[in-house]
């Protein structure tokens, strides 16, 4: 079995393992104490803290361990926000950021704040000049990523950290999924990380801020961590995410080399070996060991399920694959196609034998779960006698209603991706300026009809309101 989703949880890293047992002798009593046994733990935690705040660049003093990333998330969010409140309540975040920046984000509204959301480009990275022009006056805080857990993309940090340094903002980064690669640079002013990320131990997360930031910690008091965590520590899970993190970035040059060696060997690849693919995420700016594409007219539960039976641990931003049944917000930003969507991510470690077993397999895993929902084969022919002139039609022209050369598809209740498979059988049945109205309320159709008019050179000419779900209209130009 091949596990490629280290971007949710890394296996425990081995030096994690020898630290965590350690601990568990040397580290049990209450670090606040001032016997023996609570010297020797306070000991084991400020070793910890140290070489957490080595590897992050920051003080020791302005780190504190919670009880995991998204705590960090939003007590950093809450606390930054709090303790700015005489500045304003604007909080700035990217479309593309982790649920947990989203969460606090949507409480941070809910109590009367408001928030500027940043769009991306397709390849899912924010441009640091609109970060620039979102920050205002009552602007509290800004937060962003260092790289997208999903696609592996790279943000722009440095820029958008200077931007808020000369607006006077601080700037808080979620490095969850880069810190273990390397230091989140720039100015920050507030970072927050996870242990499980890097092959750390789950329930260990990391919140930094920054000395002069103002900062009100927000929750029930404690006076452990500095006030800003509370309850016990779980000192030998610290202890174990601390050396881990040392472990990692001491091999973190090689294998990201050699990671990357591998997930470019897939970016190439697949669409070599799989038809109607996209690959997403930016080609160059990514972390080493995450890349992700999306498969036309593939079911993305069914996918992940086959590939899973043929030995491959993968996640996926598919809809039918989440509880919810709406596509992942990070795909959905992007503007990508999301059915059939997979994500590998690949641990410290890999085989290249792995990455190769797993390109064999994916194309008899792909044609067959392709079989199973009736996707078309090939690209739909052209229909005879017509004019290819005619295809362009006025820019942005869409017809109001069905009328001559528009074919209707009625996909309502049926979920992805099945609207896409219908709207392919019948493009190439209308005449090239012709229409096609796709009829779906599936949340996937949004999303995914654009894509697969951006890949099959036809036009996507908008969505309209239907009596049932939405109506979307798609131009023949070939």
């Amino acid at each position: 079995m091949s596990y490629f989703d280290a971007a949710s949880a890394a296996p425990l890293h081995p030096v994690a393992r020898q630290g965590l047992l350690a601990a568990l002798d040397e580290g049990w009593a209450d670090p606040s104490r001032l016997y023996r046994e609570g010297r020797r733990a306070r000991l084991l935690l400020d070793a910890a803290r140290a070489t957490a705040a080595e590897a992050v660049g920051c003080r020791p003093d302005e780190l504190v361990f919670t009880s995991s990333g998204t705590r960090a998330v939003h007590d950093g969010v809450a606390g930054a926000a709090a303790g700015r409140r005489r500045v304003g309540r604007h909080l700035i975040v990217s479309s593309v950021e982790h649920s947990s920046v989203l969460h606090s984000a949507e409480r941070h509204t809910a109590a009367g704040g408001s928030v500027t959301e940043v769009a991306v480009g397709r390849t899912g990275a924010v441009d640091a000049g609109a970060y620039a022009r979102a920050l205002r006056a009552d602007t509290a805080l800004a937060c962003l990523q260092s790289a997208n857990h999903e696609v592996g993309t790279e943000q722009p940090v440095t820029e958008v950290a200077e931007a808020c340094r000369a607006a006077g903002v601080p700037l808080l980064v979620d490095a969850a999924q880069s810190l273990g690669w390397a230091p989140v640079p720039g100015p920050w002013s507030l970072l927050a990380a996870s242990a499980h990320k890097w092959g750390g131990p789950a329930g260990v997360g990391l919140l930094v801020v920054r000395k002069g930031v103002r900062f009100a910690p927000q929750g029930p008091a404690d006076e452990r961590e500095s006030g800003r965590a509370a309850g016990f520590e779980n000192l030998p899970a610290i202890v174990a995410a601390a050396a881990s993190l040392r472990a990692v970035r001491a091999e973190a040059a090689a294998e990201a080399a050699r990671l990357r060696e591998l997930t470019e060997r897939i970016r190439a690849r697949v669409p070599e070996l799989v038809a109607d693919v996209e690959v997403v995420g930016d080609p160059l700016r990514r972390l080493p060991g995450i890349v992700t594409f999306s498969c036309l007219y593939v079911d993305g539960e069914t996918l992940l399920h086959e590939l899973d039976r043929a030995g491959f641990s993968v996640s996926s931003g598919s809809s039918c694959t989440s509880s919810t049944l709406t596509p992942s917000h990070v795909l959905r930003a992007m503007g990508v196609l999301s059915e059939g969507n997979v994500r590998v991510s690949l641990p410290p470690g890999t085989p290249a034998e792995d990455v190769e077993r797993f390109l064999a397999a994916l194309p008899g895993v792909v044609s067959g779960v392709r079989e199973r929902v009736g996707a078309p084969v090939g690209a739909a022919p052209a229909a005879p006698g017509t004019d290819a002139a005619a295809a362009a039609g006025e820019p942005g022209g869409a017809p109001s209603g069905p009328g001559a050369g528009e074919r209707v598809v009625d996909a309502v209740g049926r979920r992805c991706p099945i609207p896409v498979i219908e709207l392919a059988r019948v493009i190439g049945q209308v005449p090239v300026g012709g229409t096609v109205r796709v009829l779906a309320d599936d949340e996937a159709a949004r999303l995914d009809i654009p894509a697969w008019c951006e890949m099959r050179g036809q036009r996507y000419l908008g969505e309209e309101p239907a009596d049932r779900g939405s109506a979307y209209l798609v131009r023949r130009v070939s």
